[in-house]
């Protein structure tokens, strides 16, 4: 009996930890995509975010 609490105190310890990092990373990423959308905004607001991309091996003419 003593096994199995030590066991389900260990699963347990390990579940919660799990769901934690999960948590975070989660939000991490919706902070991301909101910072990102943000910056995007910013950048068309001041026309700044127009680049000109070539293909690598083809020049400009």
């Amino acid at each position: 009996m003593t096994n199995l609490i030590l066991f389900l105190n260990s699963f347990f310890s390990y579940l919660l930890l799990f769901i934690i990092i999960v948590a975070l990373v989660i939000a991490a990423c919706i902070i991301g995509a909101k910072w990102r959308k943000s910056k995007d905004q910013k950048l068309a607001l001041s026309g700044g975010g127009e680049t000109e991309q070539t293909v690598s091996g083809s020049e400009k003419a």
